[in-house]
């Protein structure tokens, strides 16, 4: 279950991430949306709340790695769980 959990979160910060780029640079003949990074904060919480310690140029690139935050924690806690024997 934790796999199929940890392959979710990668699936949906894929998303996301692609999703902001497109938006942000107004790729693929898109209008730039200043919204489209909302996925990324919402799945980088609770890391988001600390990109307002990096410099503002930062802002961006931290806020796009705080979802990638969760999905280490998530892939060292089911390699720790897995590892537990029965």
């Amino acid at each position: 279950m934790c796999k199929v959990v940890f392959i979710g979160l990668l699936l949906l910060y894929s998303t996301a991430l692609s999703h902001w780029l497109i938006g942000t640079f107004g790729w693929f003949g898109a209008e730039k949306d200043p919204l489209s990074g909302i996925f990324l904060i919402i799945l980088g919480q609770p890391w988001v709340r600390w990109v307002d310690a990096l410099p503002e140029a930062l802002w961006p690139l931290g806020g796009a790695v705080a979802p990638a935050i969760n999905a280490i924690i998530l892939y060292f806690l089911c390699r720790y769980l897995g590892a537990k024997p029965a």
